[in-house]
């Protein structure tokens, strides 16, 4: 798709999609771990919600263009017709949608390399936190 069809989408509609490539980023990941299927999901839950892809755009805001915190800003201002989800903070459920949409750009604009990017930044700042 072409960068200013995928501009012309609503925030909601990239952060629908977004959602879905970080859940795939994240269960890719979880795959060659060597776990249960439980034990997966689990870590996967933790790391595909509000509060988490809040950190996750936290940590990768700095190294964004300027084109890619426009879309931020997009999700982050996006009003979908329901209220946060009752066990969500409403700010990080707002973060998590500019984070998704941000996602969901790249993807839909076949930027792969950039998701990878992201992914890698975000998973190293994880691995160095733990360690």
């Amino acid at each position: 798709m072409e960068d200013r069809t995928a501009g012309l989408l609503n925030p909601l509609q990239l952060a629908y999609m977004g959602d879905a490539v970080w859940e795939i980023v994240v269960r890719s990941r979880l795959i060659h771990q060597q776990k249960s299927v439980r034990h997966m999901h689990t870590e996967c839950v933790q790391s595909v919600n509000a509060a988490a892809q809040a950190r996750n755009l936290e940590k990768i805001l700095p190294l964004l263009t300027e084109e890619e915190k426009a879309i931020v800003l997009r999700g982050r201002n996006a009003h979908s017709r329901h209220p946060a989800p009752r066990h969500q903070n409403p700010a990080d459920y707002s973060e998590a949608t500019g984070f998704e949409a941000l996602l969901g750009y790249l993807y839909l604009t076949e930027r792969y390399d950039r998701i990878h990017e992201i992914q890698e930044t975000i998973f190293y700042e994880e691995a160095a936190d733990g360690a």
